[in-house]
């Protein structure tokens, strides 16, 4: 039924412009069908965000900003840090403080007071996140971290806790595929130019963060790295509402985004009226004015 109300919408002659947010996948689809329609189309689709933590990040302050990006609302929001690409000493630096961090974070129902990661949205959600872990450790991923069994409140609930993947190689799939679920991939790198060039790779371009006290390396990032939304510093690079949310490549179809004054000019249809009056009687000098 979904299908054919996606389908209906993508066709029919009344509708002017299709907003989307989805898979990569659907959003392709969404924009293709719409666009031969000639719609205007706005398709959010998936996305794997990147965050580079350098050797002279501030630990505790870039600990905190992963924790909130990577587990904040069970991982579960196309802006979540997913992979953790560590540069250099940075690795020996963030990772075990992260862990340590990220295990004394609570499971459970998002309401109470003091829990930290909620619930998947079901329960298959739940086992499909759990066999991306699976997935990850049979790749040859060291899980450091496995919030596979996590229960939280209820044992029957849909619950992942927070896993943290060490050891994570580019080419796995783990490392390149969204998995929506409060699961980070950590990959190590010796240079800056290793990692940009491991985020660029990505098939996705939706929101990338660098964690670095050096202005140079911020400028070079920001400048290099093929994102939408770049964060220095900042776990979450999505903008403020009054900015374009900018995703590229296979997060975004279209060439209008979502918020900011992209959003206003999509929802809206410009005219031009050019008119000429005529107050005194006379007829043809405005024309060689």
């Amino acid at each position: 039924m979904a299908a054919e109300v996606v389908e209906g919408i993508c066709d029919h002659p009344g509708i002017a412009g299709v907003s989307f947010v989805g898979s990569a996948t659907v959003a392709k689809l969404v924009y293709e069908r719409s666009a031969r329609a000639g719609k205007r189309v706005q398709a959010l689709g998936g996305a794997k965000n990147h965050m580079v933590v350098m050797p002279d990040a501030v630990i505790d302050k870039t600990v905190e900003n992963i924790i909130g990006s990577s587990f904040g609302a069970a991982g579960q929001r196309c802006m979540a840090g997913s992979v953790l690409v560590t540069v250099g000493s940075a690795h020996e630096r963030v990772v075990p403080a992260l862990i340590a961090a990220a295990e004394k974070l609570r499971v459970g129902n998002g309401l109470e007071k003091g829990v930290g990661v909620g619930p998947l949205v079901s329960s298959e959600r739940r086992d499909i996140v759990r066999s991306w872990i699976d997935k990850g450790a049979a790749e040859g991923a060291n899980v450091v971290l496995d919030g596979r069994e996590e229960s939280g409140d209820n044992a029957a609930g849909a619950f992942v806790g927070p896993t943290i993947m060490d050891d994570v190689t580019p080419d796995m799939e783990v490392a390149r595929e969204e998995i929506f679920g409060p699961v980070l991939s950590v990959v190590k790198v010796d240079t800056l130019e290793e990692a940009v060039a491991l985020v660029n790779s990505s098939r996705y371009g939706n929101g990338s963060s660098i964690f670095t006290e050096s202005g140079a390396v911020a400028r070079r990032y920001r400048h290099d790295c093929d994102a939408g939304m770049i964060g220095v510093n900042i776990g979450v690079a999505a903008p403020v509402a009054f900015f374009p949310f900018s995703g590229w490549k296979d997060s975004f179809l279209g060439d209008l985004h979502a918020h900011g004054g992209d959003a206003i000019d999509f929802y809206t249809r410009k005219t031009t009226v050019t008119t000429r009056w005529n107050s005194d009687g006379e007829t043809g000098k405005f024309f060689v004015e």
